[in-house]
């Protein structure tokens, strides 16, 4: 199955101020998110993201929430964005059944919200490269754990050559500047 542009939304966990800077290969998967995020906007696919507890974890990174609209951010306290019914709402209202995940923490918020939105009944694509934890054994192990529960296991490449989908889509430049 490919990710459909029409047919998916992008939803960044947990990207935020006191986190980010103690995962491994921080520097890497923000950058790998931000393309993401500017491939969204550019092919026209809803975004959000989650803030796990801001007032001890801050706020998204600001080159990120730069490119959020307001309403996009939304705070949580579970772990999983789908436990949070506001926030499942959004992930459920313009009817997207495809959900490409990328943040923080693998195994913790990344994995649980990712194995409940396929229980849910969306199809959920995990972008690898845009996704870390504080230790690399742990998000290898989430990984490998949501490919066993049929979660697709994807780059933020494959991701935008997927969203593009032809060589002739008016995108195609901006979205290939992007991963140049």
């Amino acid at each position: 199955m490919l990710i459909d542009p029409e047919k998916s939304l992008l939803l960044i966990v947990d990207v935020q101020q006191r986190l980010a800077p103690v995962v491994d290969g921080h520097q890497a998967i923000e950058a790998r998110i931000d393309k993401l995020m500017r491939g969204a906007h550019r092919l026209r696919v809803p975004m959000l993201a989650s803030e796990q507890y801001p007032e001890g974890l801050g706020p998204t990174l600001e080159p990120l929430a730069e490119q959020l609209h307001p309403g996009e951010r939304h705070e949580k306290r579970a772990f999983s964005c789908a436990d949070e019914p506001e926030l499942m709402a959004a992930i459920s209202e313009p009817g997207r059944r495809q959900v490409v995940v990328c943040g923080m923490e693998a195994h913790v918020c990344v994995l649980q919200t990712a194995i409940r939105l396929a229980e849910d009944g969306f199809t959920v694509f995990v972008a690898a490269d845009a996704t870390g934890s504080r230790d690399p054994a742990n998000k290898q192990a989430a990984l490998a754990r949501m490919a066993a529960q049929g979660i697709e296991i994807v780059t933020s490449e494959m991701v935008l050559f997927e969203w593009l989908g032809r060589s002739d889509n008016e995108a195609f430049r901006d979205v290939l500047a992007l991963i140049r």
